[in-house]
């Protein structure tokens, strides 16, 4: 008998997008994202470790409760989670998009551009202190309602 290995599981909310850097980013309901480069036709694919961004659902409700009129893309993220605790992966921790894409968290966090609109909104902004960065280490397509999943022992929660 094979035992099955316990996941963490969330769900794609959101895939934004923009063409071009400082520009507004937009919802499209599905991506092709390459290794090494990110999300095909995102301004900020490239061979670095920021390819892609992710935020949670949970992240941008705070900001709401706060006032902020925003959804999903206005943080610039590429990629909005629902049901998955970002802040308990580490560095180096692996997450499956989908069926194929699996990303590899490289960084926490940002400092805000100065000329942040939800910033100057709220006074307040939560990328700088939620948002994950990732870089794609398998490609594949994303679509909006895909399980994401973290694999055991890649998480720094220890409740599994």
């Amino acid at each position: 008998m094979v035992e099955k290995v316990a996941t963490i599981k969330g769900k794609i909310k959101a895939i934004s997008i923009s063409k071009d850097r400082g520009t507004r980013k937009y919802n499209v309901p599905v991506a092709e994202l390459k290794a090494s480069l990110g999300i095909v036709s995102d301004a900020h694919s490239g061979s670095w470790h920021r390819q892609i961004s992710l935020l949670a659902e949970e992240s941008i409700e705070k900001m709401r409760a706060k006032g902020a009129k925003v959804t999903a893309g206005d943080f610039a993220e590429n990629i909005t989670t629902k049901g998955i605790d970002l802040q308990s992966l580490s560095i180096g921790s692996k997450l499956r998009l989908g069926p194929d894409v699996e990303v590899e968290i490289t960084q926490f966090g940002k400092k805000c551009h100065q000329e942040c609109e939800i910033l100057k909104q709220v006074g307040d902004c939560v990328m700088p202190r939620e948002g994950v960065f990732a870089k794609v280490t398998r490609p594949g397509r994303i679509q909006v309602g895909d399980i994401l999943e973290v694999p055991n022992g890649h998480s720094s929660d220890t409740d599994g």
